[in-house]
């Protein structure tokens, strides 16, 4: 048995507060590791100890296994948690850990490179048993192998996966998902096979011993994806037949197996809608979706992880589930443009009820440009899939998030959705319902009014009248108020004595109370520079005050394409300079950011004009990267 006294996480971020929490209830001190951006992070604050990685991109910092390990030994640690993402996969990182006589919270570096290409692993699962999609060979595919799906052999993540409907874009996607790939994880290896449209994504989450014991811990249900990455995650995973879970938890264990496993991961499997199953890959960490396992078993599985590391043994069965449990991630972007990632500070986090909270956030806060835009995970555990889906809507529709645009409407619609209420979940959702998630947002008229009202008002200690600015029980003109919500721009003329079905009840700078239509309607108001934040049962609204003159800076040449986030240049069009012709919805940039890569399209057809971007450019928001002179219409 090894006795643990120091962890040190080679991670940032909530998977690093999360680990922090439990290593604290077992009696560890807890050393974190910080690149530039996150000096002041969450993780950091939450530590024991703190050591700087000097810079700020992934590949100088949290990507640097050798000043990881220096960290750990000069800050006297004697384990290392990978946490997921970043090294958590790597088995030379690993054995290094090793080497460095350092314990190692995770499986065998040979377990890890067994499962590290996709392709050899799928090679090792055949040979298990475990069933597979029979590869494509994009040399030789037909129109009869169509759609395909074309994966990285090497990290996770959605990075370096393509779908292709037609040969004829087959070589483009596969170069841009072989140059994804490589800068996402320094390999570029590409597969490709059979893209089984309505299929679900179900995984196994597994834990194993040194002593032979391995684990099937239940079934969990993450189909509902964005960009090929987890957005809505669920343990048991719903209406599957006792067959094929039996089947699922049979196949995951002969995976772990296989490859001598040791401590947490996950077998992942999609499954078709006539209900077979196929074998993914496995993840050979923790995931970010554990906690509902956890939340479903009643366990800690960063404590298992730890128990496992320092030699002890686990019982002969896992315990019994109860309940259903659903997690909602959170992110900082804009799922009606194109998921955007969101960058900014964030002005208020505040999410209500009986929820676990997982995040690396407080307000106040920064999320930059270098990491994932994930601000929380939110889970509900409840006796039913039916009150815990509607405990997480509830608390989410209810959470006060200030500062930044996110999913947080598009998570509440999703879990109210009526095919997600009745299990009928595959990874297609989001293609099939997006523009119904993302559109028709609530009426912004009471918000508006009460984010005037609020402004109007000096303070609660002062009379109403004064209290709603000066206000006479006499008639006079209204008093106008102009706002911009969502790219619309709103004039909120309020009117002391008559205001058509709404009636003033109070109003302070942080609340407002209203009764519309003969209903009651309290509106908490936030103030920060020129934005209002306004939060009611009817919605989030943030309102932008207009400023009396427009700022002629903001006028930009028609065809200017502007930077959608800050971010860098990883790829400009071959070939293109100015002059070069350009067709409308042709590719010309490619700007990654937030662990994402963004496609700068032609917005007509026309001429390049200019060009300010170059490969490698780091560039801020708003910066003018091109021009495109649209040609004439005939």
């Amino acid at each position: 048995m090894t006795n643990l006294t120091s962890l040190l996480v080679a991670n940032r971020g909530e998977i690093a507060v999360r680990i922090f929490r439990t290593a604290r209830a077992l009696g560890l001190a807890t050393v974190a590791v910080h690149s530039d951006p996150d000096a002041d992070a969450l993780h950091v604050r939450d530590a024991d100890a703190a050591v700087r990685l000097p810079g700020a991109a992934p590949a100088d910092t949290y990507l640097r296994g050798d000043l990881l390990i220096k960290a750990a030994l000069a800050a006297g640690a004697d384990a290392v948690h990978p946490g997921y993402g970043f090294l958590s996969e790597n088995a030379d990182f690993a054995r290094e850990v090793l080497a460095a006589g350092l314990t190692w919270i995770g499986p065998p570096p040979e377990a890890i490179e067994a499962m590290a290409s996709k392709t050899r692993a799928k090679e090792l699962m055949r040979t298990a048993g475990v069933p597979l999609l029979d590869p494509v060979d994009p040399a030789t595919a037909t129109p009869a192998d169509l759609p395909l799906l074309l994966k990285a052999a090497a990290g996770g993540g959605g990075r370096g996966m393509r779908v292709v409907r037609d040969l004829d874009h087959l070589k483009e996607a596969l170069d841009a998902a072989s140059a994804e790939a490589r800068s996402a994880f320094g390999d570029g290896e590409v597969f490709a096979e059979p893209y089984v449209e309505h299929g679900r994504h179900v995984e196994v989450q597994i834990l194993a011993d040194t002593h032979g014991t391995v684990w099937a811990l239940g079934t969990r249900d993450c189909s509902l994806q964005r960009r090929h990455q987890k957005v809505i995650e669920e343990a048991p995973a719903p209406g599957l037949p006792e067959s094929l879970r039996e089947t699922l938890h049979t196949a995951a264990v002969a995976a772990a197996r296989a490859v001598s496993y040791e401590g947490a991961g996950t077998v992942e499997f999609l499954v078709t809608a006539d209900g077979r199953p196929y074998f993914l890959e496995m993840n050979t960490r923790l995931q970010v979706e554990h906690p509902v396992t956890e939340a479903v078993f009643d366990l800690d599985l960063v404590a298992l992880q730890l128990r496992v590391a320092e030699g002890a043994a686990l019982p002969p069965t896992p315990p019994q589930p109860t309940g259903h449990a659903v997690e909602a991630r959170l992110y900082a972007e804009d799922p009606a443009q194109d998921w955007r990632p969101q960058t900014g500070a964030l002005h208020t986090l505040a999410i209500p009820g009986t929820v676990r909270v997982d995040t690396g956030f407080t307000a106040g806060d920064t999320v930059g440009i270098h990491y994932d835009p994930m601000l929380a995970k939110v889970v509900a555990h409840a006796p039913t899939r039916a009150e815990a889906v509607r405990a997480l809507a509830a608390a989410l529709a209810a959470a006060r998030i200030h500062g930044l645009t996110t999913n947080r409407e598009l998570l509440v619609r999703s879990l109210r959705h009526p095919d997600f209420a009745t299990g009928q979940l595959d990874t297609g959702f989001y293609d099939r319902h997006l523009d119904t998630l993302t559109g028709g947002a609530p009426d912004p008229t009471p918000a508006a009014l009460a984010a005037a009202l609020a402004e109007a008002s000096p303070g609660p200690d002062a009379p109403l009248a004064t209290r709603l600015g000066g206000w006479r029980n006499v008639r006079s003109q209204p008093q106008t108020r102009r706002y911009t919500t969502a790219g619309t721009e709103y004039e909120v003329r309020y009117h002391p004595v008559n205001h058509p079905g709404i009636r003033v009840l109070a109003a302070t700078p942080a609340l407002v109370t209203l009764e519309i239509e003969g209903i009651r309607r309290a509106f908490h108001v936030k103030h920060n520079s020129n934005e209002i934040y306004v939060d009611s049962a009817l919605g989030a609204h943030t309102f932008t005050r207009v400023p009396r003159f427009p700022d002629p800076q903001d006028r930009t040449e028609p065809g200017s394409l502007l930077a959608p986030m800050p971010g860098t240049v990883v790829r400009v069009a071959e070939g293109l300079t100015p002059g070069s012709p350009v067709t409308a919805g042709q590719p010309l940039l490619w700007l990654e950011a937030m662990k994402m890569e963004h496609r700068i399209l032609a917005p007509a057809s026309g001429t390049l004009t200019a060009l300010h971007a170059a490969t490698g450019q780091q560039v801020e928001f708003g910066a003018l990267l091109a021009v495109v002179q649209e040609e004439p219409q005939s």
